[in-house]
């Protein structure tokens, strides 16, 4: 009974060494969302610009769009930015942007300063919304299509290759 007692530190080894190694084998930005398909958790937000503007998840049916999470604390958001700008004003691309867990003024000196791409912006000061959304940081960028069902989540920045790999094809797909 002892010298099989001597192999469960070992087994416990190897099976902890295997979850460890499957876990560095996944791509983060690759996460599964339980949502893709389904329509938008309902909620109800003032908008950035207007605070007594309550925006809901009605807001954003009726077109395909780009729904982007991002904050002035995001690094990455800033790298991101250019980018959703060209989308929105040369490829004429709906985004709708919501600013998670932020200040508002902050937030509002961004678009100020870098231009602003977002249609409407939705603020999510306490991160409900964002919770709702399985976010785990920022930027996230879900593809909402006209119905408000959420057809795709990337987490990371949006650049030319994500589009045209990942966007860009459902865009189009969903825009018909």
């Amino acid at each position: 009974m002892r010298k099989v007692l001597l192999f469960v530190p070992l087994l416990v080894a190897f099976g902890l060494g295997f979850f460890l190694w499957r876990g560095l084998s996944l791509n983060p930005q690759e996460l599964p969302s339980a949502l893709v398909g389904h329509p938008l958790p309902a909620f109800e937000l003032p908008s950035l610009q207007q605070p007594d503007q309550m925006l809901t998840q009605d807001s954003l049916k009726g077109q395909v769009s780009l729904l982007n999470v991002w904050a002035t604390w995001c690094p990455a958001c800033r790298d991101e930015h250019p980018f959703l700008m060209e989308l929105a004003e040369k490829r004429r691309v709906p985004i709708i942007g919501l600013d998670y867990k932020d200040q508002r003024d902050a937030a509002l000196k961004w678009l100020t300063d870098l231009g602003n791409p977002y249609q409407l912006t939705l603020f999510d000061g306490d991160g409900r919304l964002g919770l709702d959304l399985g976010v785990y940081g920022a930027p996230e960028t879900f593809l909402i299509d006209k119905e408000g069902i959420i057809r795709l989540r990337h987490a990371g920045i949006v650049n030319e290759q994500v589009w045209q790999d990942k966007f860009r094809p459902l865009f189009e797909q969903y825009q018909q």
